[in-house]
């Protein structure tokens, strides 16, 4: 699980990236590869199980390059790892 904080965060880092993200960027930005961003935007969800981590970072990359297709993936995956909030009396 994870805090709602941070799946807000990644997912704002998410939308930045898709935001910025052009399939010529690293022809006209040499250096740049697509896991600088990847690596930005799953920043926020470092310490959930790996096997997980690996799944998010796919579809963080799957979502930077073509949001339309992917987006409502992502955010799924997300929500399923949000810690259910605190009931309250």
């Amino acid at each position: 699980m994870i805090d709602r904080a941070n799946a807000e965060a990644a997912t704002f880092r998410v939308g930045v990236a898709a935001l910025t993200y052009r399939a010529d960027k690293a022809a006209t930005e040499p250096g740049y590869t697509i896991d600088e961003d990847v690596d930005w935007c799953i920043q926020p969800l470092r310490g959930i199980e790996p096997e997980t981590f690996e799944r998010l970072r796919h579809l963080v990359q799957e979502t930077i390059v073509d949001p339309t297709s992917h987006r409502v993936a992502f955010n799924s995956a997300l929500a399923d790892l949000v810690a259910p909030e605190e009931a309250t009396p």
